[in-house]
């Protein structure tokens, strides 16, 4: 799922009324080895946090390698994990510090019924940061930019920000981005959460699933991504999050003028094609100091799974130039 949100695979599902495949009853996850139901996204050491009035947060943590660290950050969809960053991940564990959050209610942290908000999932990252204590560059994608832009605005360690198909530059392409317009986006909370469970039973089979992933590749969907969104998605408490985020009350509404015009951090957007978001406020943005927009042609919401050599090439340039 992703995007973009991998995005807004369940608010198209509850708004519209789409049922894919058939509701297979969910198994019951067992702690492994090391003490986790879910098998690890990444190859590095899977590393807890206590958040204050949430609970456990993960990360990855690779040290090896030199220079800045880098923070990476997933989006927030049905199936969020840091397995979305996987490439980015793969491609600089070894040879840079390489550290990756789950957001609460995703991946391997907690899965509470409890309000997610942005500043929790911005308190998240930070309390990362403050265990890392060090400077880093920070990898954001889809609406995990906007936590990221959030936390930037009051985090002097974060030292850039690099944002893949970033949402909260142009006017929404779906429910879940407008919902918070009117009410904040509770009465369409109530309304999913009634049927939560049944919906996400929906959701989280193979054929949905592939088909909302379709939507952020020009070509064939990586059989691995949907294998670990399947798993992903069967964690005992996986929908409590996704509801708060198909509800749109993990969005700023206006998250241009409040986070993005705001930044004096440098910043890279890469972009190009997204089926979840759109780009309208980028060329204003390219005008801001700092600021950096590349195109990565060819590409529909995940230009690092996608396109990730052209990727790569685009952050080692905007790094090159950063102290």
């Amino acid at each position: 799922m992703k995007k973009r949100q991998l995005l807004l695979p369940l608010a198209l599902i509850a708004l519209g009324g789409v049922l894919l495949g058939s509701c297979a009853p969910a198994q019951t996850a067992r702690p492994g080895a090391d003490g986790y139901t879910l098998r690890p996204a990444l190859s590095g050491e899977r590393r807890t946090l206590n958040l204050p009035g949430f609970g456990k947060v993960v990360y990855y943590a690779d040290s090896r390698g030199t220079g800045r660290p880098l923070v990476l950050v997933h989006s927030i969809n049905a199936a969020g994990s840091a397995y979305e960053m996987k490439p980015v991940w793969d491609a600089y564990a070894g040879t840079r510090p390489v550290y990756a959050l789950e957001f609460p209610g995703f991946g391997s942290s907690d899965r509470r019924d409890v309000g997610y908000t942005p500043e929790l999932m911005t308190s998240a990252l930070r309390a990362l940061l403050a265990e890392l204590n060090t400077d880093v560059d920070v990898v954001g994608l889809s609406l995990g930019s906007e936590f990221a832009a959030r936390a930037a605005l009051g985090e002097p360690r974060i030292k850039s920000l690099a944002l893949l198909s970033p949402s909260g530059f142009g006017k929404p392409k779906g429910p879940s981005q407008s919902a918070t317009s009117s009410d904040g986006g509770q009465q369409l909370y109530n309304r999913l959460n009634s049927i939560g469970n049944a919906l996400y039973a929906t959701l989280r089979t193979r054929p949905s699933i592939h088909y909302f992933l379709s939507r952020s590749f020009r070509g064939p969907v990586p059989g691995d991504l949907i294998d670990y969104a399947m798993d992903t998605t069967r964690q005992p408490g996986a929908k409590y999050a996704p509801l708060y985020f198909v509800s749109g009350r993990l969005f700023t509404p206006d998250a241009y003028g409040d986070l993005y015009s705001k930044l004096t951090t440098p910043t890279l957007v890469l972009y190009d094609k997204d089926g979840f978001v759109s780009f309208d406020r980028l060329p204003l943005f390219a005008q801001q100091p700092n600021a950096t927009v590349v195109r990565i042609p060819d590409t529909d919401g995940l230009p690092h799974w996608e396109k990730m050599s052209e990727t790569k090439a685009a952050l080692d340039a905007f790094w090159a130039k950063i102290k």
